[in-house]
């Protein structure tokens, strides 16, 4: 996904809506944009699940307790390796965060174009139901409409550095 400036800002947005305080654990997506909420997860006390680069070494599960002080390190994709918890089962995520190249308000997302976030978000559903999804973007990623599939997965909530965006239950079924 590509970085973008006030990347750290919508993390900070995120943090503050009622589904993140809620959550006790959150699936995060492992791209560099999302770095700061990994971070943040970590900080809060959340279970963190990250999907490994391209999905070759699956998921990776930190527990924050075993990271305190060092959760900005353990929040990148060296750190995460490094500090990870070896299981082959891991809780429901309450939240899934996603990145996105562009989003539209109806909740479509276009993702780097591989089918990784569609398929991260799959393999998470089957296993546990249908579970929340945000992605944080910068204001000029959200456009007027995205080309969309069936198989797409839509977004729920759109977290940019000035606002939040709350896609409407209808406009999810779209």
């Amino acid at each position: 996904m590509p970085n973008f400036v006030g990347a750290e800002a919508a993390a900070d947005k995120l943090r503050q809506l009622e589904e993140w305080k809620k959550a006790k654990v959150v699936f995060v997506n492992p791209d560099s944009p999302q770095r700061k909420v990994r971070e943040n997860a970590l900080k809060d006390g959340k279970i963190l699940i990250m999907a490994s680069p391209r999905l070759k070494r699956g998921f990776i599960l930190i527990d924050p307790a075993k990271v305190r002080g060092k959760e900005r390190f353990a929040s990148t994709i060296r750190g995460a390796f490094q500090f990870r918890v070896e299981t082959q089962e891991f809780p429901k995520p309450d939240l899934i965060v996603e990145g996105s190249v562009a989003v539209d308000l109806h909740g479509h997302r276009l993702g780097k174009g591989h089918g990784y976030g569609d398929v991260e978000i799959k393999i998470l559903e089957s296993k546990f139901g249908e579970i929340p999804v945000a992605t944080t973007v910068h204001d000029m990623q959200v456009v007027e409409n995205v080309p969309f599939e069936e198989k797409d997965k839509k977004v729920s909530l759109i977290i940019t550095p000035t606002r939040v965006i709350r896609v409407a239950p209808q406009l999810q079924k779209i």
